[in-house]
């Protein structure tokens, strides 16, 4: 890894809580209708990502704003907040510091300076990343039935590539132990500066970024109340599956 610049700046610690409207582990056994609107999620917070309900695109939250990529790779803002979600995980944004880096690095080296900012691997963080990349690879996915396991789906995902372009990242680093709850390690979707395209993100080589990153040490978690979630067995360790399905 080639590093030419690294530029960082400390700020007051932002605390505050991280939101999930319905643990990862639904999503991952094929529950893709939790009926949970978006005007609940709002509620949370601004900053964040997750799906829509029959898992029908890649969801982020921007400064407030909710885009959805659907699986042509296009993007549409969504402003009926009627519209319902499945899993979102989402959080109001303060960050509490910020680092920005300028020079050549793969995916394993951005996930490894990534890690390397974080000063404990078993709390929750938030990230807004933004700047060029040389190259970007994201997926999205099409609407499915209820029931088809996720991994089945990701299976045949469509995937976009994108060279020397800009845009922005958000999401989230879960702590391992917590897989049941949200997907673990470091999660991000990518949108483009102009805001046409983008994805759960697969790969970047990021070339001159700025990291924002939050301290999240309060989980707040609301289990769904429909009779898919009620009834369902959930014993199956859906660990496996939950890596294929985000890798």
């Amino acid at each position: 890894m080639e590093q030419t610049t690294i530029r960082r700046s400390r700020k007051r610690r932002a605390e505050s809580k991280v939101y999930l409207c319905a643990p990862v582990n639904s999503l991952v056994e094929g529950i893709y209708e939790q009926n949970i609107p978006f005007h609940e999620i709002r509620k949370h917070g601004d900053m964040g990502l997750g799906t829509f309900n029959d898992l029908d695109g890649e969801m982020m939250m921007v400064d407030g704003e909710i885009y959805r990529v659907g699986a042509d790779g296009k993007v549409n803002l969504i402003e009926d907040d009627d519209v319902c979600t499945p899993f979102a995980c989402v959080t109001f944004f303060n960050p509490a510091s910020d680092e920005e880096f300028a020079g050549e690095m793969n995916y394993e080296d951005f996930l490894r300076w990534m890690m390397n900012l974080m000063p404990s691997p078993n709390i929750f963080y938030g990230f807004r990343i933004t700047g060029e990349f040389d190259y970007v690879k994201t997926r999205s996915v099409p609407r499915q039935e209820n029931y088809r396991p996720l991994v089945e789906v990701a299976a045949e995902q469509p995937t976009f590539e994108f060279h020397n372009v800009s845009g922005k990242m958000v999401g989230f680093y879960t702590p391992s132990f917590m897989s049941a709850l949200s997907v673990p390690g470091v999660h991000l979707h990518f949108l483009t500066e102009d805001k046409t395209s983008g994805g759960h993100l697969l790969a970047c080589h990021p070339r001159k970024i700025k990291l924002e990153l939050q301290y999240l040490y309060t989980l707040e978690l609301s289990l769904p109340a429909n009779l898919d979630y009620l009834t369902w067995d959930f014993q199956r360790d859906i660990g496996k599956d939950l890596d294929k399905a985000e890798k």
